[in-house]
């Protein structure tokens, strides 16, 4: 059987602000001093010329139907921290109902996407990749249309990057993330206090 990080363990490390990378065949975890989201509320910012570009893209947005893909085209760059495990896990994490990706296709084929863990009212968006202008970027704003409709809290992008500032995406310190990751999992907790 191919080895994984059983799901339990996975969505446990989720649960206290713990995320896995490869490298180098060895698993690492990962819980930064400073923490990247990207609001949800009236903050998250699209850029003019994404604007445009949504209005007259030729992308059909589609969510779950080509994970692995989707995992795939994320990878495919010179360094990865996506390796075999990271892949069975995942894909372990999709059959579940707990990870989903949102692709961005054409007439030519899957042209870019992103994937990530949802638990609770958080998502934890782990990858993007675009193979054409503006896929990762479309598919971003249809991931914030979805949990916006589907009223989550919390958008965890792990680190921050220029790119993701483009869309309102900030740091919070360590405690003050964690504080809104318990809020985002009370209702799958129970609303106890931990």
């Amino acid at each position: 059987m191919e080895e994984m990080i059983p799901a339990e363990v996975l969505l446990g490390a989720y649960a206290e602000g713990v995320f896995p990378m490869a490298e180098k065949g060895e698993i690492l975890w990962f819980s930064p001093e400073q923490r990247g989201v990207i609001p949800l509320d009236e903050r998250f910012h699209v850029p003019k010329g994404l604007r445009r570009a949504l209005k007259k893209t030729s992308f059909e947005v589609k969510m779950d139907t080509a994970f692995r893909a989707t995992m795939e085209g994320c990878a495919a760059r010179e360094e990865t921290w996506i390796d075999e495990m990271i892949y069975a896990s995942y894909e372990n994490l999709f059959k579940l109902g707990f990870a989903h990706s949102v692709e961005c296709w054409d007439e030519e084929g899957l042209q870019g996407g992103l994937y990530g863990v949802a638990l609770g009212k958080a998502f934890f968006g782990e990858s993007m990749f675009s193979r054409k202008t503006d896929a990762s970027k479309i598919a971003l704003v249809h991931l914030v249309d979805f949990l916006r409709a589907n009223d989550f809290t919390l958008l965890d992008t792990q680190w921050m990057t220029e790119h993701l500032r483009q869309f309102g995406g900030h740091e919070l310190p360590r405690e003050v993330y964690l504080e809104h990751l318990r809020e985002s999992l009370e209702e799958l907790l129970g609303g106890e206090d931990s």
